[in-house]
């Protein structure tokens, strides 16, 4: 599982019975998938690197996951191709790519003006999002609230995310480019097909 960050996917796939490893830049997250993946009891193999450069594994996947968009966060369609050419390096033949990403209609027509709040007794959360610079690009500018029970008061955390995503196109252009003959594009995981209203698109590609 590629940007598995606190590693929620990875562990609910092993709790089916997969055997399953995860990846993320960030050793915070890992850290946290670890601890998740202690509470639930099972075993988790994790890795830090970037999913750009998978040279430091040395196996191959049977199937290679990438959940919630992770790839809009890669900054352009070089690194976009690179990533997909290194998942089909290190996908067995036969081998399966699952991945969503958001679509322009999300980054163009949903997201600008976007906001959602979320509070219960010790948290508060203010999520908006922006346009961006870039074609296709949206900033999510997300608040915590955090209740410090030594300080008697609310710590305050801010994150600034940067997303983009491309035409339908462009992704099909880097996975054909990245070696996958066989793609599948999807709505509502997998459940609809895709029109000019969707927001995110899924995809199954396989290796030959």
């Amino acid at each position: 599982d590629l940007a598995c960050g606190s590693g929620r996917f990875a562990v609910s796939l092993a709790e089916k019975g997969r055997q399953v490893s995860g990846l993320d830049l960030s050793e915070e997250m890992l850290s946290l998938a670890l601890d998740h993946a202690v509470s639930a009891g099972v075993t988790l193999p994790l890795y830090q690197g970037d999913m750009c450069d998978l040279s430091g594994l040395e196996e191959k996947f049977g199937n290679v996951t990438c959940f919630a968009d992770s790839f809009c966060y890669l900054p352009d369609e070089a690194s976009l191709e690179k990533s997909f050419a290194e998942v089909f390096v290190h996908l067995e033949h036969g081998g399966r790519f699952i991945f969503d990403v958001i679509t322009p209609y999300q980054t163009d027509e949903v997201y600008p003006g976007y906001m959602y709040n979320y509070t219960d007794d010790g948290r508060a959360f203010i999520w908006t999002s922006f346009e961006g610079d870039l074609p296709h690009s949206v900033e999510h500018e997300l608040t915590f609230f955090i209740w410090n029970e030594e300080e008697g008061g609310y710590d305050r955390l801010e994150e600034l995310h940067h997303e983009r995503t491309y035409e339908l196109d462009v992704y099909l252009k880097a996975l054909e480019n990245a070696g996958f003959e066989s793609v599948r594009v999807s709505a509502d995981f997998g459940r609809e097909e895709p029109d000019e209203r969707t927001t995110r698109w899924f995809f199954v590609c396989e290796r030959d």
